[in-house]
């Protein structure tokens, strides 16, 4: 299924809550909506859904027109935040409820095999009142997945849930997206979640609609300051300096050393922004490396990785470190970067300079 959005917005009263846009998603691929609360993105799903009608512009499927289709008339499956299931009726009949409906045979051989793929089989008899929050919202997403519908609209399912049950559910729906023929759009405010699920994103701010093109060449080349704010957890390291001929100079006097062509957009306006992904500094010196010194203001450990804030002569800088490291508050601390790995952006906030790709995300 082909869906696209034609000079889109939405405004309520004398507010504006989409800006004009237009979106056409990559057919029977997960496209992620990535942005704050209140970018916009569960607007966008409601007029993708038939809930809402845009205040201009048109909603196309496959080249035909259904602005202002009700949802009841478009073949369209929805998970929600919060855990929607029939409460009268067990886990086996909620998924069974589409199947029914669409007169479908052997429906509890499809039960039992959405059931098994999401590890709810040994509830199928339970009512949704008697499972935790992410069985029930597992079956949410198993009932979803049995209307078998060519559009599937995802609005930040996993946000009510711990930790360790996003990070199961993350990897799970990643495998049963792949599997599937539906095109997905998938909501969600973490930069981790788009990476996982991969396929397509689309970078929302206030309304607007920043990039949109495959996950990682959004992740590795942000087209703007907005986007790689957007698509970097932690944030990335944005640091004021000067571009020249010779290269970019942080506050502090650091110089990086990158070539001409890679500084020639922004030299004209002189002030730059250099940023830093987290993940691009380390604790180990390697040759050619630019140290930045420093003492310890901060250190936190976040599931595998341990996030370290060093205040230095440019700022206080995050490192993503990956493993469990232990540092004292107040202790001396250097940490070491490769200038390659510099993003530059100009004075118009637009990307400059991104670093060349090495394999991997």
């Amino acid at each position: 299924m082909q869906l696209a959005l034609e000079s889109i917005s939405k405004r309520v009263g004398a507010q504006t809550w989409l800006h004009d846009m237009d979106l056409a998603l990559q057919s029977g691929a997960v496209t992620v909506l990535l942005g704050a609360t209140q970018a916009g993105k569960t607007s966008l799903m409601r007029i993708m859904a038939g809930l809402d009608t845009p205040t201009a512009g048109r909603v196309l499927v496959d080249g035909a027109d259904v602005t202002g289709m009700p949802v009841r008339e478009r073949n369209v499956a929805m998970v929600y935040q919060q855990f929607i299931n029939y409460p009268s009726m067990t886990v086996a009949d909620n998924i069974a409820s589409p199947l029914k409906l669409r007169g479908d045979r052997n429906i509890d051989a499809r039960v039992r095999e959405l059931a098994e793929r999401l590890h709810i089989d040994m509830f199928l008899q339970r009512l949704p009142a008697e499972l935790s929050g992410g069985q029930q919202q597992r079956v949410a997403l198993a009932r979803a997945l049995a209307k078998g519908a060519p559009l599937m609209l995802l609005d930040e399912p996993l946000v009510n849930l711990d930790y360790k049950l996003r990070e199961e559910l993350r990897e799970e729906l990643s495998q049963l997206f792949a599997a599937g023929q539906s095109t997905v759009v998938y909501a969600t405010t973490e930069p981790a979640e788009a990476l996982l699920l991969g396929g397509y994103t689309a970078v929302l701010h206030e309304g607007r609609l920043l990039q949109y093109g495959p996950t990682a060449d959004v992740f590795h080349n942000p087209r703007s300051l907005d986007v790689a704010r957007a698509f970097s957890d932690p944030p990335m390291n944005l640091l004021p300096a000067q571009a020249s001929a010779g290269g970019v100079q942080l506050q502090g006097g650091a110089l990086l050393t990158l070539p001409m062509a890679a500084t020639a957009a922004a030299v004209a306006s002189g002030a730059v922004t250099a940023g830093v992904r987290a993940s691009a500094l380390r604790v180990q010196a390697r040759p050619g490396d630019l140290a930045f010194a420093g003492t310890v203001e901060l250190a936190e450990i976040s599931g595998s990785d341990t996030f370290v804030h060093v205040g230095t002569a440019v700022g206080s800088l995050v490192a993503q470190l990956t493993g469990v490291h232990h540092f004292e508050l107040g202790a001396p601390l250097a940490l070491h970067l490769d200038p390659e790995q510099v993003y530059v952006f100009g004075a118009d906030g637009l990307l400059a300079r991104a670093p060349e790709r090495r394999g991997g995300r």
